[in-house]
């Protein structure tokens, strides 16, 4: 099982960056998917997840109306486009899947496959 994610970046707040997390090694079209951020001295947080089928999409509560978790099954790829950046946004931000889907949760116990990240800095 492959996750890499991509998209991260540099930018001023009030931008938008849309991150990209590609999946290879299972049956991705089983799989929730989650995103993740970790920044410097905190705990890891779940952002947004998705159901196998993308009807189910929890998020925080720190992101709610801002960032928006979607998948491709044809491209085996779940994005999250992150719009009206803050400065608190900055983290390294993981891709995330739960094989076969169990629960769409924002903890990170319920994943067992993980990416390496992709740096978000809102600055």
């Amino acid at each position: 099982v492959q996750l890499v994610e991509s998209g991260g970046g540099l930018v001023q707040p009030g931008e938008s960056l849309r991150l990209s997390c590609v999946a290879s090694g299972y049956t991705y079209r089983r799989a929730c998917m989650g995103w993740f951020r970790q920044a410097p001295g905190k705990e890891r947080e779940g952002v947004a997840a998705i159901s196998a089928g993308g009807g189910i999409t929890p998020s925080a509560d720190s992101v709610k109306g801002r960032f928006s978790i979607s998948r491709d099954n044809a491209r085996n790829t779940v994005y999250l486009q992150m719009n009206s950046l803050k400065p608190e946004d900055t983290a390294m931000y993981y891709c995330a899947a739960d094989v076969p889907c169990a629960v769409v949760g924002l903890a990170a116990y319920e994943y067992e496959y993980w990416g390496q990240g992709t740096q978000v800095t809102v600055s």
